[in-house]
C-alpha cells in the first residue's frame, strides 16, 4: 500500500562524488549526518511558453534540480573535511578562502504512514554554515547549523533525483551505496 501522508526527516547521508573528467560521477561509501532537523528544497525550473493561433501552442519546462537548505543539530567534522574542504591538523580544523567545495550525493528518507520513502539527489553542492550562538539561560536551547544545498542534473546523463519505497529491491541497502539507474 502507498503512503497517504509524509512526515519526519531522518537518515541523511552524503557520498562524495568523483568526476572522471567526462562528467561521469562515481560515489564513495555514504556517510551519515546525524541530527536531521529540517530539509527544505524548492524545485528549480523555468517554463517556456510559445504562443501561436492566439493560444499557448507549446510549453516546455526545464528541470534544473533543486535549491534549499539542510538544517542539522551539528555538521559532522567528516562533512566539513570531505565536502567543505576544511583541513585538519591534529584535531585543529582550518578553513581557507581558496579551497573549493566538493560535489556529493545526498541520501535521505521521509517517514510516511506505510513506509519511509528514500531519496537520492545525485549531484549536490553545499555552502558553509553560518557561525552563531547564544547564551545559556535557565534552560538549554540547542542551536542548529544550516547549509544551503544545490542539487543539479548530472553532466553525463542529466539525472537529478531518485527515490524508492519499501517494496523496491534496493530499499534495504539504499544507504550503503548510491544506487544508479
Amino acid at each position: 500500500m502507498a503512503n497517504k501522508i509524509k512526515y519526519g526527516i531522518r537518515s541523511i547521508y552524503y557520498a562524495v562524488a568523483t568526476d572522471d573528467g567526462n562528467g561521469v560521477l562515481t560515489y564513495a561509501t555514504p556517510v551519515p549526518i546525524r541530527g536531521a532537523v529540517n530539509l527544505s528544497l524548492d524545485q528549480s525550473s523555468e517554463q517556456n511558453i510559445f504562443y501561436a493561433d492566439d493560444i499557448a501552442y507549446f510549453t516546455s519546462d526545464s528541470n534544473n534540480g533543486y535549491t534549499g537548505t539542510l538544517e542539522v543539530a551539528l555538521l559532522p567534522d567528516s562533512f566539513r573535511k570531505d565536502v567543505l574542504g576544511e583541513t585538519e591538523q591534529t584535531g585543529l580544523f582550518f578553513e581557507y578562502a581558496n579551497t573549493p567545495t566538493v560535489e556529493f550525493a545526498l541520501l535521505f528518507e521521509f517517514q510516511g504512514d506505510e513506509s519511509a520513502t528514500r531519496h537520492a539527489l545525485y549531484r549536490c553542492t553545499a555552502s558553509r554554515p553560518n557561525v552563531s550562538g547564544e547564551t545559556k539561560e535557565t534552560t538549554i536551547t540547542p542551536q542548529t547549523e544550516t547549509i544551503n544545498i544545490t542539487a543539479m542534473p548530472r553532466i553525463n546523463d542529466h539525472l537529478v533525483k531518485g527515490r524508492c519505497n519499501s517494496t523496491a529491491t534496493d530499499y534495504g541497502t539504499w544507504f550503503s551505496a548510491v544506487k544508479e539507474p
